[in-house]
């Protein structure tokens, strides 16, 4: 799903309390009355620049509708209803697809309206829409931060004079769904997730019924789930939730999403049972109940587990490296020098290490296949000679060394008296004889 949609743009804009000047021509040229840009009353001009507006406000391309607009602001600079032209000069060149230009006429339309919605929702979503495409993380950062600039100016922008209360309240509530989604964005971009969640709940509530169907709000709801993923620490109960509520309406962009969702499950639950009463639950409520974490209950913390491996395992120097790392990592103190101990001292070979990072007196290496996976080290071979070659990065290597020491927060076990292991020759091949017979005369 794309982060937006024009169309949502659109509507937004097109629910717009226009100014509609009630025009009087008078043949000499007249004074403006009232003051311009007030809906409802009448503005007095001459015939030519009537013809002007008319002409450009009738045409029946966007594309017309924008040159006229142009022409007549160019020849009426100073025009009583300068900013009920720029709008729709704006609207006109929305039309054409073309957002230069779009842009151009909002920037305009602010400088003379500066709390127009319109204009701000417009400046907002193609600010996002060209920073989303950008590849240079600061420029796509600068780009978002200017949009978000531009949605906190919309949040804040006060009712026109002109324009019901009713109209206003409707024409907001719409375009805050552009200006929450681009400031959590925003947030996200820099990993501010905390703010990018406040965001789009607020979003996300003003907009329940486009929860349940695929489209931009639905794809903020996802990301609602991974802001929550991503926090520190992880949240992921309401991951679990939101990303389950995005599967369950994102019709065929479902299998995109559901990854995550069973992830977030599976790392809060710690297995998949009773996730089809998940499933149930998130297709009748946005938010989750309350007592959703009683519902679902968690998986064992790492200390309970650490606890139950330690009482149930008669010999503990028999445990796999992954238990003894997962031990020192999340054990008591107590417990994991308890493991600790049955190594300490003792030397150990390693097969096809891998190489994290490299000098002549330390090589840090990926041992368990959590290591592997992630691309960390948790091990640190000291050698007392330095290396003569140090092997590169990403290098598959076997290597002895003594248990030593471990730190337990990033895991990290450290190795003296380390050596690489020199992979073994082929032996040679012992020569071939060949029986030579002879034959007699």
């Amino acid at each position: 799903m794309k982060k937006v949609v024009l169309a949502s743009l659109l509507a937004v804009a097109g629910a717009a309390t226009v100014m509609q000047p009630c025009f009087a021509q008078d043949t000499p040229p007249a004074t403006p009355a009232p003051a311009a840009g007030q809906a409802g009353g009448q503005v007095q001009m001459s015939a030519d620049e009537y013809k002007a507006y008319n002409d450009a406000d009738t045409a029946t391309t966007p594309a017309a509708k924008a040159a006229g607009f142009e022409a007549y602001l160019k020849a009426y600079p100073n025009s009583a209803v300068k900013q009920d032209v720029l709008q729709k000069l704006m609207f006109a060149y929305s039309g054409t697809n073309d957002p230069v230009k779009t842009l151009d006429a909002a920037d305009r339309l602010l400088q003379v309206d500066p709390s127009n919605l319109p204009a701000l929702t417009f400046e907002t979503y193609l600010r996002r829409t060209a920073s989303d495409a950008l590849t240079d993380p600061a420029a796509k950062t600068a780009g978002l931060d200017k949009a978000a600039g531009f949605a906190q100016t919309g949040l804040t922008a006060t009712k026109p004079q002109n324009m019901a209360d009713a109209d206003f309240q409707k024409l907001k509530s719409q375009a805050t769904v552009t200006f929450e989604s681009a400031i959590a964005d925003d947030d996200m971009s820099k990993k501010d997730y905390a703010d990018a969640i406040t965001a789009i709940k607020t979003e996300i509530t003003g907009a329940q019924d486009a929860t349940q169907a695929p489209g931009p709000v639905l794809q903020d709801v996802f990301f609602l789930a991974t802001s929550y993923m991503n926090s520190t620490p992880p949240d992921y109960l309401n991951c679990a939730w939101y990303a389950t509520r995005a599967a369950a309406f994102a019709g065929t962009f479902a299998p995109q999403i559901q990854p995550t969702a069973t992830y977030c499950y599976k790392k809060y639950h710690g297995k998949e049972d009773g996730y089809d009463k998940l499933q149930a639950l998130v297709k009748t409520s946005l938010t989750p109940p309350a007592d959703l974490a009683t519902t679902i209950t968690p998986a064992p913390k790492p200390a309970d587990l650490v606890a139950n491996l330690i009482a149930t395992t008669p010999d503990l120097a028999t445990l796999a490296i992954i238990d003894k790392e997962f031990v020192l990592q999340y054990g008591k103190p107590e417990d994991a020098d308890k493991v600790f101990g049955t190594v300490k001292g003792k030397s150990t070979q390693f097969p096809d290490t891998i190489v994290v990072a490299a000098t002549a007196d330390q090589l840090q290496v990926s041992v368990s296949d959590d290591a592997v996976q992630s691309k960390t080290a948790d091990f640190a071979f000291n050698f007392a000679t330095p290396l003569k070659t140090v092997p590169a990065v990403g290098d598959k290597i076997s290597l002895t060394g003594t248990y030593d020491s471990y730190t337990p927060s990033p895991l990290l076990i450290t190795m003296s008296n380390a050596s690489v292991v020199e992979k073994k020759k082929p032996a040679a091949k012992a020569p071939v004889h060949h029986t030579v017979h002879h034959t007699s005369n």
